[in-house]
């Protein structure tokens, strides 16, 4: 997809204003912590765009940590970046209802549970969930069933690199992958992007990080108004 293809995929994706603050009746201006599903495809820049997030407004948002059997990378911090567990410690902890939402991808398990988002809105702050775009579907479907258990309705922003072109050189330069791993990652990424950029997705807000400074500035209207 070229960046053409990609501002008039992005033209035609309709988005609602939804915004964290509201009104008492003594005129008061008030945060209220909501859920924030942040996805796209690897090498959109969301942890990039997060991180700043958090250094800016650590009073307002929190991650919520994600559970994955994958193993740790370079620099990772088990808590931090992700609570990395065993294939038998999720599969059971999934059955027993414990998960919001679950996927796996590559023959690893990534999940995000009830505990880690309540963590975070226990400290008066609105948990920040980035999933990818098969734990997004499983998550907006439970929803829709009244099965999860979120109140309020999580804001669902997709990010989205400039094009396909960009997206592969970024994933190539992370360093991270072999050429077959590489390909998976960027196939899917391909699936994501098309599927964030389409109508009736459910996403509340696309925002194209072609420019970083530019898309945080998005992000922070979305999220702060």
């Amino acid at each position: 997809m070229s960046r053409r293809q990609l501002g008039l995929a992005l033209g035609a994706t309709a988005v609602a204003a939804v915004g964290f603050y509201y009104y008492t009746t003594s005129g008061q201006k008030k945060f209220v912590p909501r859920p924030i599903v942040v996805c796209g495809p690897s090498g959109a820049g969301k942890s990039t765009l997060l991180k700043r997030i958090f250094a800016e407004y650590p009073d307002k948002f929190g991650f919520s940590v994600s559970h994955t059997t994958r193993k740790p990378r370079a620099g990772e911090v088990d808590g931090k970046d992700y609570h990395f567990v065993t294939k038998e410690h999720i599969v059971k902890e999934i059955a027993e209802g414990k998960f919001i939402e679950s996927a796996q991808f590559s023959g690893n398990y990534y999940g995000t549970s009830y505990a880690a988002i309540q963590d975070v809105i226990k400290n008066n702050k609105s948990p920040i969930l980035d999933i990818d775009m098969q734990g997004v579907k499983t998550l907006q479907s439970q929803l829709a069933k009244g099965e999860a258990k979120l109140n309020p309705k999580p804001l669902f922003v997709f990010l989205a690199p400039p094009s396909v072109e960009e997206l592969e050189k970024r994933l190539a330069g992370r360093g991270t992958e072999n050429a077959e791993s590489l390909a998976a990652r960027l196939n899917a990424a391909k699936a994501e992007l098309a599927w964030g950029l389409s109508s009736n997705n459910g996403i509340d807000h696309v925002i194209v990080n072609d420019d970083v400074d530019v898309a945080y500035n998005k992000l922070k209207k979305v999220l702060i108004g």
